[in-house]
């Protein structure tokens, strides 16, 4: 398929624009209010989706978007175009000063992903992939790790919002992998994990309770970069996304499959 490369410039145009809006509120006063007990939302989340809202019914109004911020207006019938935005994916870190979040958009055309956009504003860098053409950081080509063995590996990790009430879970997995690799980080933002594996800076990264709007674009950058990239069927909406260099990653789905009985399969 021949990706219009309008649709790419137009993830990057509205990547940037976002890391703008992101900046004007990092470390203002910030109302903060709250989806859940520790799921939070800022006025940096809601003008940043309603900025790429409007600038894709302008650009394309057949299209569809779907947001952590808000619902999609699905026209009838299926959609052939779905565009996928976290406006700040880190939003706690963002809400807490920590300079480590990021905007995230990919674009799926006939139920596959074929863009992928995600800017670190505070870091100025740029993560981008079309299917097919490899990835890249600032417009430099990226490539995962080369690591193959566990012990030798910096992996990645997050906690989903039900951490709460599914703790022994979680805490679980991690202390399997903290006895298996050389370390174990929990950065805050999924999508910027996922270019980490791509820029091969993480070995790689897994994570239960994601939902589409934080792997979709991480997840196209990473598989074009390399990395083996496993989805499970339930991760558009709460499910589990593993990625990272082909050894390591084989090596972390067998023990996630041990330890939770999961099965994550290909996307």
């Amino acid at each position: 398929m021949t990706v219009d490369p309008l649709y790419l410039a137009t993830a990057v145009e509205a990547a940037l624009a976002a890391g703008r809006i992101q900046k004007q509120y990092f470390r203002q006063p910030l109302e903060i209010g709250k989806k859940g007990p520790i799921d939070l939302v800022t006025a940096a989340d809601l003008e940043v989706e309603r900025m790429f809202r409007a600038l894709v019914a302008e650009r394309f109004p057949s299209h569809v978007v779907i947001g952590e911020e808000g619902t999609s207006s699905v026209p009838p019938g299926p959609a052939r175009y779905r565009w996928i935005i976290d406006p700040v994916d880190g939003t706690t870190n963002f809400a807490h000063g920590l300079a480590l979040f990021s905007v995230s958009i990919a674009l799926e055309i006939d139920g596959r992903l074929e863009v992928g956009v995600i800017y670190d504003p505070m870091a100025d860098e740029l993560f981008t992939a079309e299917r097919g053409g490899g990835a890249r950081l600032n417009g430099r080509p990226i490539r995962v790790s080369s690591n193959s063995a566990i012990i030798d590996a910096l992996l990645c990790t997050g906690f989903p919002y039900s951490v709460h009430q599914e703790r022994q879970q979680h805490v679980d997995v991690f202390a399997e992998f903290l006895r298996q690799a050389q370390a174990v980080r929990r950065l805050g933002s999924a999508a910027l994990d996922l270019c980490m594996v791509a820029a091969g800076r993480l070995d790689a990264h897994y994570e239960h309770g994601l939902h589409v709007w934080d792997w979709a674009a991480g997840a196209l950058i990473a598989a074009e970069s390399g990395a083996q990239v496993l989805v499970a069927d339930d991760a558009v909406d709460g499910g589990l996304v593993l990625a990272g260099a082909p050894g390591v990653a084989a090596a972390l789905h067998d023990a996630l499959r041990r330890l939770d009985g999961l099965a994550p399969l290909p996307r």
